[in-house]
């Protein structure tokens, strides 16, 4: 084959291939949302400042949590959204297109903060940097965002955020979540952390038992947060268990627990109803826990959109199926079955 020959068949080859890839890095198309408006009675509603994170894997479950926030929000257009992305200027449009009139900034996560502090867990999705980025809301938010509530990708809001947002914590809490102290809390840590003859030391002088908390949902105050340096007491924690000994097996929840648990605000279960999505091996299907519901959380394996996808949905995905934004050109009608 002549040189010419050679080199426009590399060419054309490589000209595919980056058309393939490009294709491949392609955004799903999502459908614009209702516009949702302030009553006559939020004069004078404060600004709620919500977090969340922005990926392509879990980019149609985050416009769904948001749809979700404005759907059964009091005042809707005083909720101010915070989104951490690794690529800004790739999610800004599609955030822009669903939601027009939305108040929000994206904000990048540099993944290279947490590069050489993660360690492997029991799942993949859990040892992407982006699942670290709640560790850095204090540090990347504007200073003037002095309180903020974080949620995950995988849940909806079925209740006025307001309610959770108006959360007292006291003169000191840095942070208030829903506790579950049924669960087995010493099965976060691995043998090697509890034969330490220094790590465990660390949990003893708790103002209450330490208890398991989901870091999905939490409303953080940030002011606290900066003054008392948690950022950098959580990547301690992460720097022992990528070079020192390895004391957990569940991506950023065990530091989370190591530096909070006992000292968390509780929060009604209500905001909450974590586990959705089973655990993080099978992702079988699960029930609601007792009582009410304002937050359902599919946090585990299973994500509603997917088995929607695949034509084997669990029930409660029925809940989440009202609030997916994913263009269709057979199902224009939002919140028809709601």
């Amino acid at each position: 084959m002549p040189l010419s020959a050679l080199v426009a068949a590399v060419l054309l080859l490589l000209a595919a291939s980056g058309r393939a890839l490009a294709a491949s890095q392609e955004l799903p198309l999502f459908r614009e949302a209702p516009a949702f408006r302030n009553g006559p009675g939020c004069a004078s509603a404060p600004t709620i400042h919500i977090a969340m994170t922005l990926d392509a894997a879990y980019l149609r479950g985050s416009l769904a949590g948001v749809l979700s926030v404005l759907r059964h929000a009091s005042c809707p257009e005083s909720i101010a959204f915070h989104f951490l992305a690794t690529r800004p200027r790739r999610f800004r449009p599609a955030v822009a297109t669903s939601f027009p009139s939305l108040a929000f900034d994206v904000y990048r996560f540099d993944p290279d903060l947490v590069r050489g502090r993660i360690s492997s867990s029991v799942r993949r999705a859990l040892d992407q940097p982006l699942n670290y980025a709640r560790i850095y809301l204090a540090d990347i938010l504007p200073s003037s965002v002095r309180r903020v509530i974080y949620f995950d990708s995988d849940l909806v809001v079925v209740d006025d955020v307001a309610r959770l947002w108006a959360t007292d914590l006291g003169p000191d809490h840095v942070l208030a979540a829903p506790e579950y102290c049924h669960a087995n809390f010493t099965s976060y840590f691995t043998d090697r952390f509890w034969s330490d003859p220094v790590f465990p030391g660390a949990l003893a002088s708790r103002r209450r038992r330490p208890c398991y908390f989901n870091t999905g949902v939490m409303v953080m105050d940030l002011d606290r947060w900066r003054s008392g340096g948690y950022t950098r007491k959580l990547e301690s924690w992460m720097e022992i268990q990528k070079r020192e000994a390895r004391i957990y097996e569940l991506g950023s929840l065990p530091p989370f627990l190591l530096v909070f648990a006992g000292e968390v605000k509780g929060v009604d279960h209500r905001w909450n109803q974590h586990g959705l999505g089973g655990d993080n091996v099978e992702g079988l299907c699960r029930d609601l826990h007792p009582g009410p519901v304002s937050l359902l959380h599919w946090s585990g394996k299973g994500k509603p959109w997917l088995r929607l996808d695949a034509g084997r949905p669990c029930p409660l995905d029925a809940l989440w199926a009202p609030y997916d934004l994913l263009r269709r050109d057979d199902r224009d009608n939002l919140f028809a079955d709601v």
